[in-house]
């Protein structure tokens, strides 16, 4: 089974940027989706971007700010934050979704966005 580890979260000023990294430890191709969600202290988790063979998708409040992207190898799974936000502050999970519609996650990785 495929596990999948987040790494690049840590402390960052508003405005500034940070990029998340999601490994595998094997092969993504057996997602048909994979995902960044977030879950702010208080809050449900919710979706941040999603990636699959031919699109990209976005919550409208990182639209514009955050990309999503895969390696060539697609092993590593990316999150680029652009233009942070207080409000960004959650914990960020990695997600792979399979072509059974079975979840995988990972532990995720804290991003802080605070002076």
């Amino acid at each position: 089974q495929v596990q999948l580890v987040e790494s690049g979260g840590g402390v960052v000023q508003p405005g500034g940027s940070l990029r998340l990294s999601c490994a595998a430890s094997g092969s993504i191709f057996i997602f048909n989706v994979m995902a960044w969600y977030r879950q702010a202290p208080g809050k449900q988790r919710e979706l941040v971007a999603a990636i699959s063979s031919d699109r990209t998708n976005y919550a409208v409040s990182v639209k514009g700010r955050f990309t999503i992207s895969r390696d060539t190898a697609k092993i590593t799974l990316f999150l680029q934050m652009n233009n942070l936000k207080p409000e960004d502050t959650a914990v960020y999970y990695c997600n792979g979704l399979d072509y059974s519609a079975v979840d995988t996650w990972g532990k995720g990785t804290l991003l802080t966005v605070s002076t």
